[in-house]
């Protein structure tokens, strides 16, 4: 190899190691880069220039705290990632070509056969390791547009008026406006959390029920908005069931939360212990639920629903034979 190609080559390799650090942080020093590429200040420079040559937009600052940065451009760059890295966007992309996002699943598999083509061996195995140990337990999930998603996203962080068609639980529709705060995504839903004007309060609204969504320039001042995580959270564990139940759980709130995910229930520490308030449309399911929390609990209400535990109780106590000779006898 002559020494041209040689000096190209070695410049190239430095070139990909200085882009991958800028990527890496957000800002560096110049002495930093030297001292990590084992070059001069000088050289870092050349490299600086070289890359904003090829259309990378590094930013340059002077003085105290000043330093080098990577801008946001026009062409998406190159990512350079350690193992770690490469490995966690693998197999995110895979459980991504689940999601409830429409189009994205596809978006995903592309992406995914780009990076695994490029992997190193000892990467891809560890990729298909996880994947074929791993089985997907996904409840029946409601896509939803990326455009109207992008949206929604766009109106909460700018805090601008939306309007949209809705429909509700049980079918209605209707045109709203809303002051958007928040979007929340449960795993296999999405949640916009808004304050509706008309009704001058605060709704949980389901994206995969939005349509014909507009937004109308006009800003809009949020006062007093909720915990959107717990106010979802709270929505969907229990204001849409038949049966709404209080319940005593013997443990601490950190254990709690162990035990109960947010979408089933909210949680809040009281002396003795943590109150659980969820919602169900069957005594029993939120019967047997509880039984196997794997803690001691106390039902505060409904009445129902402890009347409903101590028959339980009573023919779980009852011995296997007694039931069954009571059935035998029921058919006779």
């Amino acid at each position: 190899m002559d020494a041209r190609l040689s000096r190209v080559i070695t410049t190239s390799a430095r070139l990909l190691r200085l882009l991958g650090l800028l990527q890496q942080r957000q800002l560096w020093s110049g002495s930093d880069l030297a001292e990590r590429l084992e070059i001069t200040e000088r050289t870092v420079r050349r490299d600086i220039e070289r890359l904003r040559t090829l259309g990378y937009p590094v930013h340059a600052a002077t003085g105290t705290g000043g330093g080098y940065r990577l801008g946001a451009g026009a062409a998406l760059p190159p990512l350079l990632l350690d193992d770690e890295e490469a490995v966690a966007v693998a197999i995110g992309l895979r459980a991504e070509a689940l999601g409830t996002i429409a189009g994205l699943g596809e978006a995903s598999l592309r992406a995914l056969t780009k990076l695994e083509r490029v992997l190193p061996a000892r990467l891809r195995h560890v990729v298909t390791t996880v994947h074929s140990a791993t089985v997907p337990l996904t409840a029946a999930a409601s896509t939803v547009d990326p455009e109207l998603l992008l949206t929604i996203a766009a109106a909460c962080r700018d805090s601008e008026l939306l309007r949209f068609d809705y429909r509700t639980r049980d079918g209605a529709d209707s045109n709203r406006r809303v002051e958007p705060h928040r979007l929340v995504n449960t795993g296999n839903r999405w949640y916009l959390v808004a304050r509706d004007v008309e009704r001058a309060d605060w709704r949980t609204f389901r994206v995969d029920r939005i349509s014909a969504v507009l937004a109308t320039g006009r800003r809009v001042t949020l006062v007093d908005p909720p915990d959107a995580a717990a106010f979802v959270a709270a929505g969907v564990s229990s204001a849409p069931y038949r049966y709404q139940a209080r319940v005593l759980l013997e443990v601490d709130l950190t254990t709690a939360a162990q035990l109960v995910p947010p979408t089933v229930g909210s949680l809040a520490a009281v002396e003795g212990g943590t109150v659980l308030s969820t919602g169900g449309d069957s005594l029993d399911g939120l019967a047997l639920h509880l039984a196997f929390l794997g803690c001691d609990f106390e039902v505060l209400d409904p009445p129902e629903l402890r009347a409903r535990l101590d028959d339980l109780a009573r023919r779980l106590a009852t011995p296997a034979t007694q039931v069954a000779a009571a059935g035998w006898a029921s058919k006779s």
